[in-house]
């Protein structure tokens, strides 16, 4: 099956006046500030969203220390790591996503489609079955995890006279999650009364999650997120084609693996704390694309904004459209991902 993928003519764009170029920077740079500022006015209405609601003035005095004791332990202990990690993940996720399009030249690729959440899953829940002391060691279990299983996804849908097709990454995808999907089930079911929690897990849970979790992921996301800075020229170079990218130099393996082992990285230590999220790589870059195109100086930023904001409309809708009970962001996120998922599929069939 071949793909078509909309790209920038760069020949046009080399050419294109100064002021011309200026002019598009100039649009894609506010488009990227515009919704950095959507961003924080929609973390700051979440924060009053809940089975308690606050108005923005209540929400802004408990964060400056001007409301009741009530107020502030809710908002602090409660709805702030909440939304942070959303924003944390949600933005790993989709960067995630992005640098796996750009790797493969494939629209449909994505964190969990390549198998990367279902081999970080297994690792995930092995060590807490077996070492649940070391849960330190947990995001690098995932890396190791997703690593094994983006590997296996990667061979077993290489042709030696035809590389890649993006169906047989998707097959290829479907078996290995399948594989891994089930022995994840069957270690949870064997072991329940071990990870009370699992279920949550499995679900992409974010309730419960406090400020040490946001300690704890915020460290590994800023290295993900200089790795990804890091390859924007990269990525950016593979779309040129891969004639013109091996004409500049460029050793088109070693490429391809630094932003695939990036892409691992980032949704590995995601999952590691949350669980299983799915559609937010695949959905949010087609979301950037759409606003500031295809060059990866822009989209790739944007891609970052756009998955935390989709992941806290998710987790906000989730846990209030039917309060008391909370609907986990990862069904939230299949809910909308997987009728997105095969608008794509058959757009790109035809």
């Amino acid at each position: 099956m071949s793909v078509t993928v909309r790209r920038e003519p760069m020949a046009a764009r080399a050419a294109a006046p100064a002021p011309q170029r200026d002019a598009a920077h100039a649009r894609k740079m506010g488009i990227i500030v515009a919704a950095a500022g959507v961003l924080v006015l929609a973390a700051l209405l979440a924060v009053g969203v809940g089975s308690v609601r606050f108005g923005l003035s209540e929400t802004l005095g408990a964060l400056f220390g001007q409301a009741a004791d009530t107020s502030s332990t809710i908002i602090w202990d409660l709805r702030l790591p909440r939304i942070g990690l959303a924003l944390l993940i949600g933005a790993n996720l989709a960067a995630s996503g992005a640098l796996l399009q750009s790797a493969m030249h494939n629209p449909l690729a994505d964190p969990g489609l390549t198998g990367v959440s279902s081999g970080a899953s297994v690792a995930v829940l092995f060590i807490l079955l077996v070492a649940p002391q070391f849960t330190a060691v947990v995001p690098l279990a995932a890396l190791v995890g997703g690593s094994i299983a983006t590997v296996m996804v990667f061979l077993f849908a290489w042709q030696p006279a035809k590389g890649m097709s993006p169906m047989r990454v998707i097959l290829a995808g479907v078996a290995v999650n399948s594989v891994f999907g089930g022995i994840t089930g069957l270690l949870s079911l064997l072991n329940s009364d071990k990870l009370p929690g699992a279920m949550a897990w499995l679900n992409g849970s974010l309730a419960g999650k406090g400020l040490g979790d946001v300690a704890t992921l915020m460290p590994y996301s800023v290295l993900g997120w200089v790795l990804l800075v890091y390859c924007i020229r990269s990525a950016n170079v593979l779309r040129l084609g891969a004639e013109t990218a091996h004409n500049l130099g460029q050793d088109l393996t070693r490429t391809r693996l630094l932003l695939c082992g990036t892409a691992v990285y980032l949704a590995s230590i995601s999952i590691s704390t949350v669980g299983l999220i799915g559609f937010v790589g695949l959905v949010v870059p087609h979301m950037a694309r759409l606003f500031v195109g295809t060059n990866a100086r822009y989209m790739f930023p944007l891609s970052l904004i756009f998955g935390a904001l989709v992941l806290l409309l998710a987790d906000t809708v989730g846990r209030s459209l039917f309060t008391p009970l909370e609907i986990p962001a990862g069904i939230v996120m299949a809910v909308i991902g997987g009728p997105y998922f095969l608008y794509l599929l058959r757009r790109e069939r035809s």
